[in-house]
């Protein structure tokens, strides 16, 4: 349990400093976007606010925050690409992904190839060093919902993240 000194606006405040850098970065590699991350992370420090009598008291009043803005960056992901399906249907056309160009790709060019409930689980957890048991808690599933979404993440991954061997013939 941290210490607070019991102004709830400095307190917030406070903990807002401490966390937004390591919360927005959380997110960007999540969703690609800051614009979204720095929405998200502001939607939830603002109901951290509404309900810091309660949230002070937890061990980890980070966690919290991070569990609410990453489940609404998530959702948000999920209407996006909704919409994105919907409209390319409407349109006759569909949607298409395109594929690796042949050089290596980065980290988040991968990441932005998996489902945004892999990439928060793989980020959560390989960036965050986060263990299975706290990532479920924090988005509200089952260990083995966790597990398998981090398995399904690496072998996704796994292609787009080799490394070619370079060899010289000089």
């Amino acid at each position: 349990m941290q210490d607070f000194d019991g102004d709830p606006a400095a307190d917030v405040a406070a903990l807002y400093r401490r966390t937004w850098p390591r919360l927005i970065g959380v997110l960007v590699s999540i969703g690609g976007s800051r614009a979204d991350a720095e929405e998200v992370a502001q939607d939830a420090y603002v109901k951290l606010l509404s309900r810091w009598d309660s949230i002070r008291r937890y061990d980890d009043p980070e966690a919290w925050v991070r569990a609410v803005a990453v489940r609404t960056l998530v959702s948000r992901l999920r209407r996006q690409q909704v919409a994105t399906r919907a409209l390319a249907k409407l349109r006759g056309r569909p949607t298409e992904v395109p594929g690796p160009d042949g050089e290596a790709l980065d980290v988040a060019a991968a990441l932005a190839r998996i489902t945004p409930t892999q990439r928060a689980v793989v980020v959560l957890h390989h960036v965050m060093d986060l263990p299975i048991e706290q990532i479920a808690e924090e988005l509200q599933l089952p260990s083995g919902t966790v597990k398998s979404r981090l398995a399904r993440a690496r072998q996704a991954l796994a292609p787009l993240l080799a490394v070619k061997e370079v060899t010289d013939h000089a």
